[in-house]
């Protein structure tokens, strides 16, 4: 039998289901409580025992933090935002907002903040469209450092996908704005090759091989997605060996070109990311030029909170 948190858990995911269905505004109470497999009566009674709120009253508040998020971060129209909340008329969401923010929507649009409300239960609207519950694990600082490493093998990859929509033309075209280190021209084939070859490079080194930067020359598309389906992992995992055992200040020596340095795990990592990352906006934006632009910025803000939700 579940616990209470358990149906709790669900009630919620079901309700984010709802969201991103754009149903929550329209489900009513009892058709809620039947996709968590309950009466109403019976669930009304377990979710206040758990949140505080009733399940109605959980799912409105949810919804206007929804509607206050989209007042705040698109210019859609008050009535459509009322619609989606579930109001019938603008001057029932009118009085419902005023009564939770502290004043009409249209004159909050201009002077907010923030789009949560008071919740002691510490359940909100997580934006784009979901629910995010009380952290219950504690995520540390080293544990975001690992997310943005996966966030960056997962962007390379992707980009190496959208890439394989390109001609060879498209591919070799010189990127005439270039901000690397180097004589060279850069292209989209040139700067992902970069990109996966200074994993492959700082594996090399870290594990006290050599690597020869000419193998980056005229790789395939093929040859870039075989690599980074090895040296991604590996550098990943790499990555939380070190975080986890708190060694980022510990050093390894580099010997790949001269003068030898010694060189800390953590400062290694910083001048992977930081370099990689002016690489991977080069390469989104011929991307986009050239007709294929789903990536957009590549932007980890909510790649990452999403890695922190699961």
């Amino acid at each position: 039998m579940s616990s209470p948190a358990d149906t709790f858990a669900t009630f919620v995911d079901r309700l984010a289901d709802a969201l991103r269905d754009d149903e929550a505004g329209t489900i009513d109470g009892a058709e809620l409580a039947a996709r968590v497999g309950f009466s109403r009566f019976h669930l009304d009674r377990i979710i206040r025992s758990v949140a505080g709120e009733n399940p109605g009253a959980f799912r409105r508040r949810i919804l206007l933090e929804r509607a206050a998020f989209r007042m705040l971060t698109t210019r859609m129209p008050l009535l459509d935002v009322a619609v989606d909340a579930g109001y019938s008329s603008h001057e029932a969401f009118t009085r419902a907002f005023a009564r939770e923010f502290g004043e009409p929507p249209a004159q909050w649009r201009h002077t907010a903040a923030t789009f949560r409300l008071p919740a002691g239960n510490g359940v909100h609207f997580h934006p784009p469209g979901s629910i995010r519950l009380p952290m219950r694990d504690k995520e540390s600082e080293m544990e975001l450092l690992e997310r943005m490493t996966a966030h960056h093998i997962w962007l390379t990859g992707e980009m190496i996908r959208v890439a394989g929509e390109l001609g060879d033309d498209e591919l070799n075209r010189p990127i005439e704005v270039d901000v690397d280190d180097d004589d060279d021209e850069q292209s989209v084939r040139s700067l992902l090759a970069r990109l996966v070859g200074q994993l492959a490079m700082w594996n090399a080194v870290m594990a006290g091989r050599s690597y020869d930067l000419q193998v980056e020359q005229h790789q395939s598309l093929g040859d870039l997605r075989d690599i980074l389906a090895v040296e991604g992992p590996a550098f990943h995992e790499h990555v939380r060996e070190v975080t986890a055992g708190e060694r980022l200040d510990e050093t390894f020596v580099d010997a790949s070109g001269e003068p030898v340095e010694v060189i800390s795990y953590g400062g290694n990592l910083a001048h992977i990311l930081t370099f990689a990352a002016y690489r991977r906006v080069l390469v989104l934006l011929a991307l986009n030029a050239a007709g294929h632009g789903e990536l957009g910025w590549g932007d980890p803000r909510f790649w990452v909170a999403e890695q922190f939700a699961e």
